[in-house]
């Protein structure tokens, strides 16, 4: 998972409105109308679900693709939708046709009427804003689930609410009435002129992501555009700050970040972090609420070297008024940033000093080019990892832990070999495809590297190969899986060349040996921490039409321990540490504070006393449970919440470092417990 000339007011909006003539209806080319019909057959062929265009599934189509167009129901009438319901039953036939003429007739009639909105907000801000914030009304925040409105006055409403909240967040922000003015009237003619450079490109892609999207959340259409990004993405060439963006309604959310990226390696970015603002270096900051998901990329996007400047809004905080301005500088991604990593932790216990070794694990990668060119020295996961294993086997550590936390997956091929340095031959996953054929893949190499105690750290944005690592491990009882539910990413994806684009297609699906699927559900952990992560926002059951989980017949494969029975003592001793270790009491009750705010504060106040109110109480509830925790650690308090991002990267990630100390914890409790039994069963 990328200029402003100032003009008075009246003039500029005369030269957007009054000279800008009425774009014509936008309509599909044929090389969009052959490429329908090709995205449909290859649906048809090769999706792993069975997929059956008729009227059930236009019906899904046709809500996605409103969805997409207008997925807060803030421009388009009842009337509208019912305008096109012909599409609810037809949509399959546009496809398989060609004939793309009701849905981009539907995407003219949003067009239009979005077009009419920002004219309407540009009049009522050219009139001058006469808001005094001093009223008792709210604003909902997510109406992906209301009633399309059955009346413009409706929206009216709506719309008046929404540029009362955007001034108000001005304001509050400390901008001077006329500073609040400039700055709206800026968003919405920048708004309003790239609306009006949509084309049917533009249309197409949106039409196939909900074609595709109704199948499920990997599946995509790439337009000639979007594959050449997605091939230098590939590639690890892209300049930017390695971040995996994603649309949010009218947000963009980070999905997640690159292992050994710009943003992961400055420490200030975060998964479900929204980006409200970009700057370029020197210039003002853009609001780029309600832009394409594309063009942020873009202007996010530049050359190495360069800085770029982020207005951010934290995945905790529930007023979007809290945010945070952030500077990245640009680079590329290369393998050496995403290689292996070692290091040697000692835990003091009344017994003495207890050494482990820690793993990290960013990535399942592999030199490709050079493993192709027959090299004997590529690198890869598991080479790096082996040596790695070497340096600490000579250093007499007493176990090993594996931390495969943010690892987003990468080469099959990896997962399969890494997990045989730590059994001896053996099957590691189950693929089946959509003829329901299984085939089978593992380490086919005699020999174990380590057979030590082991433990395998993860968390919610653990996914794919990593997830197939973490579900072998614990089916093997080769170790303890300590963290949190992992992503859930358990499908397999080809991309396909077409005449106009490539399609993305999932084709597969990743079962465990257990025969358990590691879609949708994930890896449970054995022994679970708390997660500051949401899963309703990260991760796969987040993802709309996300197929489910399930089971495939389970293989014959050897165990090598029973870490089962060991369970209830390594929870036990865990839970006592964690009631007194101070990143353990923070994450359970940050975590327990960010449900119940996320429940609580499903609407803003636009009354600007009862919002700060709110803002510096939720804010104050945070502050003090930070602190308590940074007292315990001999840090320095913090004045403000939102200043625990300035901090020095060493002071402002203990949690994480107190996850790999308690992970090493409970290894060694497990080295014990199965030390002891193996001498018990021996003396028996």
């Amino acid at each position: 998972m990328s200029l402003f000339v100032t003009l008075g007011r009246t003039t500029a909006l005369a030269l957007l409105l009054g000279a800008a003539p009425a774009q014509a209806a936008i309509t599909a080319t044929d090389a969009q109308r052959e490429a329908a019909t090709e995205v449909a057959e290859s649906m048809n062929s090769g999706h792993y679900a069975d997929i059956r265009f008729d009227d059930d599934w236009s019906q899904r189509a046709f809500e996605r693709y409103l969805d997409l167009l207008d997925g807060q129901r803030a421009y388009l009438l009842d009337g509208d939708v019912d305008d096109f319901a012909d599409l609810s039953t037809a949509m399959d036939e546009a496809i398989l046709e060609g004939d793309l003429t009701r849905p981009y007739a539907l995407y003219q009639r949003y067009h239009e009427r979005a077009e009419a909105r920002l004219e309407w907000l540009l009049e009522r801000v050219d009139a001058g804003l006469d808001f005094d914030f001093s009223g008792d009304q709210r604003m909902t925040t997510d109406r992906e689930d209301v009633a399309w409105p059955q009346r413009e006055s409706a929206l009216d409403e709506l719309w008046r609410k929404r540029l009362e909240n955007a001034a108000l967040t001005l304001s509050i922000g400390d901008q001077e009435p006329e500073e609040i003015e400039e700055t709206l009237q800026q968003r919405y003619e920048n708004q309003l002129s790239r609306l009006r450079q949509t084309n049917a490109e533009d249309v197409f892609g949106l039409m196939m992501a909900a074609v595709t999207g109704s199948l499920d959340p990997h599946s995509n259409y790439l337009s000639p555009r979007q594959s050449e990004s997605f091939d230098i993405q590939m590639r690890l060439s892209l300049e930017g700050i390695g971040a995996l963006l994603q649309a949010d309604g009218e947000y963009v959310k980070v999905a997640s970040l690159v292992p050994g990226g710009p943003a992961e390696k400055a420490g200030m970015l975060k998964p479900a972090d929204r980006i409200v603002g970009v700057g370029q270096e020197g210039e003002e900051m853009v609001n780029v609420v309600g832009m394409r998901l594309d063009d942020v990329v873009d202007m996010i996007r530049g050359p190495k070297g360069s800085v770029v400047r982020l207005d951010v809004v934290p995945s905790q905080a529930v007023d979007t008024t809290r945010s945070k301005v952030i500077e990245i500088t640009r680079n590329t991604v290369n393998l050496e940033d995403q290689a292996a990593q070692s290091e040697i932790v000692d835990i003091e216990r009344d017994d003495g000093t207890h050494r482990l070794g820690v793993i990290e694990i960013p990535a399942f990668y592999v030199d490709f080019d050079a493993w192709q060119a027959g090299e004997e020295d590529y690198r890869s996961t598991t080479r790096d990892v082996a040596k790695e294993i070497e340096r600490l086997k000579d250093e007499d550590v007493e176990g090993i832990v594996l931390d495969l936390r943010n690892n987003g997956g990468g080469a099959l091929q990896e997962a399969n070999s890494l997990i045989g340095l730590f059994i001896d031959r053996g099957p590691t996953v189950q693929v089946r495809d959509a003829q329901g054929r299984i085939s089978l893949y593992g380490d086919t190499d005699s020999g174990t590297l380590y057979d030590g105690p082991l433990a395998v750290l993860v968390n919610r944005l653990s996914a794919s190969a990593s997830e197939i690592f973490a579900g072998a491990v614990q089916d093997y009882g080769r170790g303890l899986i300590v963290g949190g539910d992992t992503f859930g990413k358990g499908t397999v994806q080809t991309l396909d060349e077409l005449n106009h684009g490539q399609l993305k297609l999932t084709r597969a699906k990743f079962y465990r040996i257990s025969g358990e699927s590691t879609q949708h559900r994930g890896v449970t952990p054995d022994i679970a921490f708390p997660s500051l992560i949401d899963p309703e926002t990260i991760g796969e059951s987040s993802l709309d039409n996300a197929l489910p989980w399930d089971q495939v017949r389970k293989v014959q494969y050897r165990r090598y321990g029973d870490p089962e029975r060991y369970l209830d003592t390594l929870r036990q001793r865990h839970q006592q540490r964690a009631e007194t270790h101070p990143d353990f009491h923070y994450l359970e009750r940050e975590a327990e504070l960010a449900d119940r705010l996320r429940e609580q504060y499903t609407s803003v106040s636009l009354n600007r006393e009862q919002r700060q109110r709110e803002a510096e109480a939720q804010e104050a509830e945070q502050l003090a449970l930070e602190n308590e925790r940074r007292e315990a650690q001999g840090l320095k308090p913090l004045e403000e919440w939102v200043d625990a991002r300035d901090e020095d990267t060493e002071q402002t990630q203990p949690i994480d470092r107190a996850q790999v100390m308690e992970s090493a914890e409970i290894l060694i409790d497990y080295a014990h417990l199965e030390h002891g039994h193996r001498l018990a069963e021996y003396g028996d």
